[in-house]
């Protein structure tokens, strides 16, 4: 789902990241409005082909490309759309959908695609770990 980077202000202070932790890297993927409304489009990032959704709500969600059932690079030509207030992609190939904030395929149990962090940040997709 979309999240909108902090803004500091003079008055907000800044919190140091945690010493136990490091920070999570953010990959830059491209401008926001690249990445059309109840499309996907695909990155390659860190070798890996990530597919990117934006829904009607405005939120931005990030899979893996790989549809796990029939092993093609196709998840990001899917039909963006719903079930009840799931946001989802069907597939291309077998029209299995996929929930676009868990992964999970809602027509095969135990089926499940990697998600990503998203944000927005700048006007800027950028994609975090899974």
């Amino acid at each position: 789902m979309i999240t909108q980077a902090p803004v500091a202000s003079p008055r907000t202070p800044t919190r140091p990241e945690s010493k136990t932790r490091p920070a999570r890297p953010w990959t830059p993927i491209c401008p926001l409005d690249r990445v059309e409304v109840e499309r996907g489009v695909v990155a390659l990032v860190a070798g890996t082909p990530v597919a990117l959704f934006r829904t009607h709500s405005g939120d931005v969600y990030a899979l893996d490309n790989v549809d796990p059932l029939s092993g093609a690079s196709v998840l990001s030509r899917g039909i963006v759309g719903t079930r009840g207030d799931v946001p989802t992609v069907a597939s291309p190939m077998h029209k299995q959908a996929f929930d676009l904030r868990t992964g999970e395929c809602l027509d095969a149990a135990g089926v499940r695609v990697r998600v990503y962090q998203v944000r927005v940040r700048d006007g800027i997709v950028e994609i975090g770990e899974p």
